[in-house]
């Protein structure tokens, strides 16, 4: 199949695969880079959080880049690269669902532009999931249209953290995307780091690792 990488400039981007093949594990998670990043570079996230039982998907951006401009950008301005990466992640979550593990079983979890591409997926397509773990991201779009997000994410437990000043990412929106999720019947966690910066910390982590025991020990 020929992809017209103009109108869909990430179909048939590779999705690197790490941890347990899907068929044996018992959950998987599905790692979305931040801009300027690779696949490779997220799925380090995998030994820190070291689940052994989980399988690890993270998917690659054309040109190392989900969309061009800020996620607080008129989505237009954003196009094509935000449907494609969109419809990307629905590619990776059914080839998770083929395989034989549920939406249950399913992690989102994302730094930065990752970040704000998982809990765009998620709040587009709610179900429940077996988390959403955002690492410094928020909705996308200059401001959160409520009549976008229909559904019920049925508890879905979903992790926010960011540092109370990011260059790329307002608190404000942190705090409109924790209340949306509320809206839509998550679980959410929010996390307001004073003075932490563009990054990820052991409490973040710490946090991922709580959702990702629920999701393996079946809860």
């Amino acid at each position: 199949m020929i992809f017209d990488k103009t109108s869909s400039p990430h179909q048939g981007q590779p999705v690197i695969e790490q941890g347990k093949p899907l068929k044996e594990a018992a959950a998987a998670v599905i790692l979305v880079h931040g801009r300027g990043a690779t696949a490779e570079s997220i799925l380090t996230l995998a030994g820190e959080v070291d689940r052994p039982d989980a399988a690890w998907l993270a998917p690659q951006a054309a040109n190392y880049t989900w969309y061009p401009l800020s996620f607080l950008a008129p989505d237009d301005q954003n196009e094509p690269g935000l449907g494609s990466a969109l419809e990307l992640l629905s590619v990776v979550v059914a080839k998770v669902e083929e395989a034989g593990l549920p939406k249950e079983k399913i992690i989102l979890a994302g730094f930065s532009q990752g970040a704000c591409l998982s809990l765009e997926y998620a709040a587009r397509n709610p179900a429940r999931y077996g988390g959403v773990v955002a690492f410094s991201g928020g909705v996308i779009g200059p401001e959160v249209d409520e009549d976008r997000y229909t559904g019920d994410m049925a508890q879905t437990p979903v992790f926010l953290g960011c540092s109370d000043y990011d260059h790329h990412i307002p608190e404000k929106r942190v705090h409109e995307s924790a209340n949306l999720f509320e809206r839509l019947g998550a679980r959410v966690t929010k996390k307001i780091y004073p003075g932490l910066g563009h990054t990820i910390n052991e409490d973040e982590l710490a946090h991922f690792r709580i959702i990702m025991d629920e999701v393996l020990s079946g809860g």
